[in-house]
């Protein structure tokens, strides 16, 4: 099954503008010109993304006009549009497929003790549209007890997951409510 992490590289983005060729230094632009990518550098979606040596990294699954989501084979990451150059055989990153495969790795786990830190008691958990559901009254190896207004409700610890506002389970409040009613 592969891993899916998200990364910020904006770091290896000097390395990647070492990986072009060579030319004169471009006349000042304004400062949203000079934050894009290279041009012709943003790689689409089915595109080879190669690494400074020319090696394969891996190919575009997708992308958003902000990030690039490369499948490796292995693992999946989201980097930045603006972390990718420009190459002869095509858009090239400063990490080679190892390295990415490795940092996607570290991202994943950083991410899930990162998520298991949040499931604590108290802990206020959310639905898909964002709504507060209740908070968390228990949490053991394989469920977590969550305390609604409608009572408490023990739900397997793989159905909770990271959202944008913390703890988040993939229900809304009425499918909570119609789970939880008696049968």
């Amino acid at each position: 099954m592969h891993r899916y992490a998200f990364l910020l590289l904006a770091a290896a983005t000097p390395l990647a503008a070492n990986a072009q060729d060579t030319q004169a230094p471009a006349p000042a632009a304004p400062a949203t010109a000079a934050a894009a990518p290279a041009a012709g550098a943003a790689p689409t979606v089915g595109a080879t993304i190669y690494d400074a040596q020319g090696g394969t990294v891996g190919t575009v699954a997708s992308t958003d006009g902000t990030n690039a989501v490369v499948d490796t084979g292995t693992v999946k990451a989201a980097i930045p549009l603006s972390s990718f150059g420009k190459g002869p055989n095509g858009p090239v990153l400063a990490m080679t497929k190892a390295e990415l495969e490795a940092a996607a790795g570290q991202g994943a786990a950083q991410a899930a003790q990162s998520f298991q830190s949040q499931l604590t008691t108290g802990a206020t958990v959310y639905g898909v549209a964002g709504t507060s559901l209740g908070t968390i009254k228990a949490v053991e190896a394989e469920f977590v007890t969550l305390t609604t207004a409608k009572g408490d409700a023990r739900l397997p610890i793989g159905s909770f997951g990271p959202g944008p506002k913390g703890v988040t389970i993939g229900m809304t409040a009425a499918q909570l409510d119609a789970a939880m009613a008696p049968k």
